[in-house]
Formats: C-alpha cells, sequence, structure tokens
C-alpha cells in the first residue's frame, strides 16, 4: 500500500499554497460551469495533486503528469497563440473561454492552473521519481473516466471529448464506436509517449513507500 502520511521532501508551504487554491476553486468552478465540469482530466489532475503533495506520491504525481502533459501542452499553445495574436488566429480547442469578456474574471484567472498544473507535476516527478507503473493505471482510470463522461454528463459539454474532437459531435461513425476508438487512443498516443519520455528523464522513486 502507498503512504497516504504526510512527507518530508516536498516543502509545507507548497503544499499548503496548493490546497487553498484548490479549495477558492471549487466553489467557483461549481457555480460557474456546474459539478460535470469536474470530470475533465485536468480537473480531475487538480484534485488528485492534492493528494501526491501531501503523500507525496510519485505514484499519483506520475498518473497525473501522463494524464494532462500533452492535452495542456495543446491548450497553453492555443491559449498563448491567441493572447499574443488574436483569439481566433488558431483554431485549436479550448481557450476560447479565457477571452470571453462575459465569464467572470476570477474564474479566467482560476483557470491559469492550465499553465501552472503541468510545471508543477515535472517538478514533482523530479523531486519524487518517476513511477513507471503510472501507464497501467493511469489507462484503468481513463476506463472509468471515459465512459462515465459519455454517460453522465451533458452531451453539449463534451467532457474529455466524448463526443467529437471539436464543439460539435462527431457523426462520421457509430458514437459508442468512437468512444472505443477514444478509449484506445488515449493511452497509445497520449499515454505512451509521454511516459517514454518521462522514463527517460527521471529516475524511479528512492523507495516503493510502501
Amino acid at each position: 500500500m502507498y503512504n497516504l502520511g504526510v512527507g518530508t521532501i516536498i516543502s509545507l508551504w507548497v503544499k499548503l499554497a496548493y490546497t487553498l487554491f484548490v479549495i477558492v476553486l471549487v466553489p467557483v468552478y461549481w457555480l460557474e460551469h456546474g459539478h460535470e465540469n469536474f470530470l475533465w482530466g485536468s480537473d480531475i489532475a487538480l484534485f488528485v495533486t492534492v493528494l501526491a503533495l501531501w503523500a507525496e506520491n510519485a505514484l499519483l504525481a506520475s498518473m497525473m503528469a501522463l494524464a494532462i502533459l500533452v492535452p495542456e501542452l495543446a491548450w497553453n499553445i492555443d491559449f498563448f497563440w491567441r493572447l499574443m495574436f488574436g483569439a481566433d488566429s488558431l483554431q485549436l480547442l479550448g481557450t476560447r473561454y479565457m477571452f470571453d469578456p462575459d465569464l467572470p474574471l476570477l474564474v479566467r484567472g482560476l483557470s491559469l492552473f492550465h499553465v501552472a498544473l503541468p510545471a508543477l507535476l515535472v517538478w514533482l516527478i523530479y523531486r519524487l521519481g518517476y513511477e513507471r507503473r503510472a501507464l497501467i493505471y493511469q489507462t484503468v482510470l481513463a476506463w472509468v473516466v471515459l465512459p462515465a463522461s459519455y454517460l453522465l454528463t451533458d452531451p453539449a459539454a463534451n467532457i474529455n471529448w466524448v463526443r467529437g474532437l471539436g464543439r460539435e459531435p462527431q457523426a462520421w461513425m457509430p458514437a459508442p464506436v468512437y468512444l472505443i476508438l477514444l478509449m484506445i487512443a488515449f493511452p497509445l498516443v497520449v499515454y505512451l509517449p509521454t511516459h517514454l519520455l518521462l522514463e527517460r528523464l527521471f529516475a524511479a522513486p528512492r523507495s516503493s513507500r510502501c
């Protein structure tokens, strides 16, 4: 079993500051976006990272890195491109809401966690080590979250792109077939390359924390 106690590698102020940020974000997001929004992979990573910090748990940190580093890279490219060249200059998904004047500034400000969270997770892996089993565990988690996103959320929200890779649902194959292909694509196209890179760049955890 992984230790869920408070460790000593990560500074207490980092744990407290991050936890406070999440405590502030949750009610704001809930009121603005609704509870379904928390099924997004980035939001799940936001919450699990709280546990990873306090437990100093390399497996949790590694799983969340696999889950979000590639999607958040796309989010950041889109966001900063729009910021520098205009909101309609790059037709990628995800960041148009950041430039919506009707969306409260507090919500948009809190959403900048998409910029900071990938860096925090890479730093955590640097400090704690990269856990090789993360690929299997994160794949299993995705195979729970993706069907849940399909079955339990508003299709118009397209949580985790379970309806299509755009704002409109895809119509070129049956929806269940698309979902199955997405469940295959995430481990092969997103997680595996990230796993191989992190495995090469970072050492394994110093101990199994059993």
